[in-house]
């Protein structure tokens, strides 16, 4: 079978930031990088619009970055010869009716969410035919071990982040055009993006208090309500960044607190110590999932920085439905003072494990090859 030249890729607007940023990244890279004819298609082209400039949300078609961007319900046309559903955005009806017609059929990929839990490597790459049509689709599981599908990390990626975090006027240049102003000398800089319920007041008090002088970078997109009262000079509220000036925001920052998956991944490709606010879940799987990471992330720590990490990310992830949890657990203040006080381990070991995973295939380029490579049939 040849190679497939032309891609599909569907999205539907869940968290208004995650979603789209890991789809629009992957269907630019495959473009870009692997020369394939990529179509993105999109239920909401407003949140798109916001991390990459450029994008008309009002018109049906847009063609930025090699990449035509569509309306979701717009004619489709011709069926593609790659179909990519990320995190089950299942095509529209009509569309996958086409595909059961076309000769050859389609190779049809779900693109999971990324999870660190042991039995992604067993569900990897595992075929799920379809019950009432002639098609199979596969689940593609992005991952932190070579039986997933890698993460996503564009080619020039790492090259870039070194080049700016080693050139202080760079990074001035950039806090300037952000804020007004470079931070303070030897001030400890973070960036906050979080969802609604984390506790952002809890926690700015007690970076005021453990951490000397603090310079904390809200994203736009987190709840700011709380902060009114305790925003000083180190307190800068940010606009909505496009991705690659977000992407730099995680470069000059000491530390970053991070949600969801895109930002998550970019965190960790900054190679600076991070925190993770996991989307909570109704059935508190959102825990299994967040210890599965800590695991494997706190892996080549010792037992107490291991312990003062997880201290925090817990703390962080605390609602008010674990309260019974916070009485035996150390509250939010605690945990970012023993944090804190260990920063330079958390440094080198955020740039080794960064390092790592950079050693290693990233998500386009082993999704690419699935499916020109491996799905033949």
């Amino acid at each position: 079978m040849p190679q497939a030249d032309r891609w599909d890729i569907f999205c539907r607007v869940v968290d208004n930031y995650g979603d789209v940023g890991v789809s629009w990244r992957l269907a630019r890279q495959v473009a870009r990088e692997h020369g394939k004819r990529v179509r993105l298609w999109l239920d909401d082209l407003t949140v798109l619009a916001k991390l990459r400039p450029g994008i008309d949300p009002g018109l049906d078609r847009n063609d930025v970055d090699s990449v035509e961007v569509r309306r979701l319900d717009s004619p489709a046309g011709e069926v593609a010869d790659v179909v990519v559903e990320t995190f089950g955005c299942d095509p529209p009806e009509p569309y996958v009716l086409e595909m059961a017609r076309r000769e050859p059929k389609p190779r049809w990929i779900n693109l999971e969410y990324l999870s660190a839990e042991d039995w992604v490597e067993g569900s990897h790459a595992l075929p799920s035919p379809n019950p009432r049509l002639p098609l199979t689709k596969h689940y593609f599981f992005p991952g932190f071990t070579p039986r997933t599908g890698g993460l996503l990390r564009e080619h020039s990626l790492l090259r870039r982040r070194d080049e700016f975090q080693a050139d202080e006027g760079t990074q001035a240049a950039f806090w300037t055009s952000l804020a007004g102003r470079a931070p303070p000398e030897g001030a400890i800089k973070a960036s906050l993006f979080a969802y609604a319920g984390a506790p952002i007041e809890s926690l700015v008090r007690a970076c005021m208090r453990a951490s000397g002088p603090m310079w904390l970078a809200v994203a736009a997109g987190t709840p700011t309500a709380g902060l009114a009262a305790l925003s000083d000079a180190q307190v800068i509220e940010i606009p909505f960044l496009a991705q690659d000036r977000y992407d730099q925001l995680l470069w000059a920052c000491d530390v970053n607190f991070v949600r969801g998956e895109d930002s998550f991944v970019r965190a960790q490709w900054a190679g600076r110590p991070f925190v993770w606010n996991i989307y909570p879940t109704d059935d508190r799987a959102h825990w299994v999932k967040l210890a599965a990471f800590i695991a494997r992330y706190s892996e080549g720590l010792d037992r107490n920085q291991a312990a003062a990490l997880t201290a925090l990310w817990e703390a962080w992830n605390r609602r008010g439905d674990d309260s019974q949890d916070a009485r035996v657990r150390p509250g939010l203040a605690e945990a970012w003072a023993g944090f804190i006080s260990r920063r330079e381990a958390y440094e080198a070991h955020a740039r080794q494990w960064s390092d790592r995973l950079g050693a290693r295939r990233d998500l386009a380029a082993e999704l690419v090859d699935f499916a020109d490579n491996v799905l033949l049939k």
